[in-house]
């Protein structure tokens, strides 16, 4: 089966979500299918992408956007009243491209990820799958929260227009995908149930669990620029760090992961180390004691958790990231629901080894059982065979 994919970012290297799920799930496809990858480009390329995506893509198409076009479009889409992150994505010209690749190609099926690339292909005739990963409509209605009064105002007007393009592409697309079962209750569609839940997957051959020196006592991983992700840090070192030192006036945090916003810089100090990119992320799983995601923003599942108990550490979370994962609590994962049940929780973990090995054993154990890349992917693979719905009357 030829099956054309369209990604609005390239998916190497894999320092954000979206990337590691377009990347293992397309390795997987590639076994039994033609992939023919057509992906938007927003930033500089990295210069072994091509040559890895190549080694399992029979194809691979990339189109750079510039700063220029981005602005361009995404006052054309203010003006459309369609959302702004879609018209930051979205390029006239390279949509003719790829409409010109894909009449040439005529592929079996279009695989279309988030709803940034829906415009691309959605009056397309042939069968489409569009993977809504996460609901980014909530994900910006809980950052609206927290933000200024000017901002909040411009975030409010693209909640709206979320909210309402997520259910108007619905129909557009034969099949849809979302990666948990809570995100596909919140896409705001009278036949949001017919959502197909493909989760997220841990490739466990390479997150494994690596013996060395312990250098630090908490780590937290993740995209430091993605908004969720420094909220997170700046809790873990503004409200925990302090209580926590008056009992281990020598513990030590790692806070690693690729962009660190300067909110995310300022954090560093004597016992915070902000790493920024690293080439080997298991390091900074190894060379810590717990893993800590006490996540306040965001949709979806959270691939940090996955590969910290892939990598046998106790994981801490919270409800909100927690829920998703479904891991049974204080069996295969600690959820804290305080700043106090965090810092109760962190000391149980130091201090009681059985109960370390716990968690530990248990979140490694869960995820063997149920995020397995293979797996997961076998669901998309099921979609991919079954041919045009009939429509809904």
């Amino acid at each position: 089966m030829k099956i054309a994919v369209l990604l609005s970012r390239v998916p190497y290297p894999l320092e954000k979500g979206d990337k590691l799920r377009a990347f293992n799930q397309l390795k997987v496809l590639s076994a039994k299918h033609e992939i023919y990858l057509f992906a938007l480009n927003d930033t500089s390329l990295d210069s072994e992408a091509v040559a890895v995506l190549s080694a399992f893509c029979k194809e691979v198409h990339l189109f750079p956007l510039s700063k220029c076009s981005i602005f361009f479009n995404i006052v054309k889409f203010f003006f459309k009243r369609k959302p702004l992150q879609c018209g930051y994505f979205y390029n006239q010209r390279v949509k003719k491209k790829i409409n010109s690749y894909l009449d040439e190609l005529q592929a079996d099926r279009i695989y279309a990820q988030l709803v940034r690339t829906a415009e691309y292909v959605r009056e397309r005739k042939e069968i489409k799958i569009l993977d809504y990963q996460d609901v980014l409509s909530k994900g910006l209605a809980r950052l609206i929260e927290r933000s200024s009064l000017f901002k909040r105002l411009l975030l409010q007007v693209e909640y709206r227009r979320l909210l309402k393009y997520e259910a108007e592409i619905f129909d557009d697309f034969d099949y849809k995908t979302i990666i948990t079962q809570v995100d596909r209750e919140l896409i705001h569609h009278h036949r949001s149930k017919e959502i197909v839940v493909v989760p997220n997957g841990v490739d466990m051959e390479y997150f494994k669990p690596i013996t060395c020196e312990k250098k630090y006592d908490l780590v937290f991983i993740g995209n430091m620029s993605y908004q969720p992700n420094i909220y997170a840090a700046e809790f873990i070192v503004k409200e925990l760090l302090p209580l926590l030192l008056k009992k281990y006036p020598n513990i030590k945090i790692a806070i690693c992961g690729a962009n660190p916003a300067q909110r995310v810089r300022m954090l560093k100090g004597s016992h915070v180390n902000v790493t920024g990119w690293v080439d080997d992320i298991r390091q900074c799983y190894a060379q810590s004691k717990i893993f800590i995601a006490p996540m306040q923003l965001g949709t979806g599942l959270q691939n940090k958790l996955l590969e910290a108990m892939a990598m046998k550490l106790p994981c801490l979370t919270s409800p909100l990231a927690s829920k998703p994962l479904n891991a049974e609590a204080n069996a295969q994962i600690i959820i804290c629901n305080s700043v106090l049940g965090y810092v109760d929780a962190i000391e149980e973990l130091l201090i009681n080894h059985q109960w370390y090995n716990t968690i530990a054993n248990g979140g490694y154990d869960f995820v063997k059982q149920n995020y397995n890349w293979k797996q997961t992917t076998q669901i998309l693979e099921d979609l991919l065979q079954k041919q045009k719905p009939t429509k809904y009357m």
